[in-house]
């Protein structure tokens, strides 16, 4: 399909994304069960005026949502822009908001194809094979939009940077950087990168300083500091384990201990990562970087869920670089297998 994509033209390759996003959007919600987590923390805040970045899902647990809820006591480690804008969700039925939450995460899946296209053509990419790297990925498909995971929204507005870094709107690339990372922390993979890569940094922190000031103040005056710790709750997701994630696999394989080998594959990824730096810093191009970054991450971690694909796939579609691809292409298939039931 990726390679036939120019070939089987513009209509259909659209045609196909359409249909198939929109199918999985209204599909029932598959697999992960983390957007009743989404409701149930704007149901938290909005219904029973409880801080969802101290009090978990358990502290409620007479709410219709909490039954469908996988973390009962886990508070929230989303960004409070994310937070804030499920708000509204709150006054809705469970389903309806679920529903919402699936078509937004629609919404940004195609909005992420549409940018991705747009820049893959700037940097003399085929749009359309760009387009259906990210759009029909079936890891996508089915957790992204299918589970209505807020990773899809987080990368469409990180490529929206990586967009208007390239039309030299520096300010708006930097609000827009930050507007991912208060969406969701792992997003700021992509900052150094993009500093680096803009022709004025100074106005790229200048737009996120201004933006970072105006939601620290929406976030203080709905959670007052309490939000921070969700920061730290996303951070403390690296020290826990997923079964298929590429160090304990591969501890498993050889029998050496997990701990020594999360040790070795977070000072990998350390060295990859000030590696890419320096070649950025040299001149090196920041897309490229950004994209081994992210499929860096993804294989040092070891939480590794499978709509986590979707932090290097649109960064790799237009990375012009093939090994790049082939890689992300196979961590899909490694994860397809063991994560979608076939």
């Amino acid at each position: 399909m990726l390679a036939a994509a120019a070939r089987l033209g513009k209509r259909l390759v659209w045609g196909l994304i359409l249909v198939f996003v929109a199918g999985f959007a209204l599909a029932p919600v598959l697999l992960s069960h983390d957007v009743y987590s989404y409701v149930d923390y704007a149901r938290l805040g909005v219904r029973h005026g409880l801080d969802p970045y101290v009090q978990p899902p358990l502290a409620a647990p007479e709410d219709p949502a909490y039954a469908h809820v996988t973390w009962t006591e886990a508070a929230s480690a989303y960004g409070p822009l994310f937070t804030l804008a499920t708000y509204p969700l709150a006054w809705l039925p469970v389903g309806a908001a679920v529903a919402a939450l699936k078509a937004l995460a629609a919404i940004s899946v195609l909005g992420l194809a549409l940018l991705t296209a747009r820049l893959a053509a700037w940097r003399g990419v085929e749009p359309l094979r760009a387009a259906a790297f990210v759009a029909l990925n079936p890891l996508v498909l089915v957790h992204v939009v299918g589970g209505a995971h807020n990773d899809g929204l987080a990368m469409a507005l990180a490529m929206l940077a990586v967009a208007v870094t390239l039309a030299a709107r520096e300010a708006t690339a930097g609000a827009a950087l930050l507007a991912a990372v208060a969406t969701k922390l792992s997003t700021a993979f992509l900052a150094p990168f993009a500093l680096l890569g803009s022709s004025r940094p100074r106005r790229t922190a200048a737009g996120a300083l201004v933006a970072a000031l105006a939601i620290t103040l929406a976030a203080w005056l709905a959670f007052g500091w309490d939000w921070l710790g969700g920061l730290g709750l996303a951070g403390e997701n690296q020290d826990r384990t997923s079964h298929l994630s590429i160090p304990i696999t591969f501890a498993r394989l050889t029998g050496l201990g997990p701990g020594a080998v999360r040790l070795g594959a977070g000072l990998l990824f350390g060295a990859l990562v000030a590696h890419l730096l320096a070649w950025t810093w040299r001149g090196g191009d920041w897309i490229r970087a950004a994209a081994w970054a992210a499929l860096g991450l993804l294989l040092a971690t070891a939480w590794l869920l499978p709509w986590y694909l979707i932090w290097p796939l649109p960064l790799a579609a237009i990375s012009r670089d093939r090994i790049l691809q082939a890689l992300t292409l196979c961590l899909t298939a490694y994860q397809l297998g063991a994560r979608i039931p076939l």
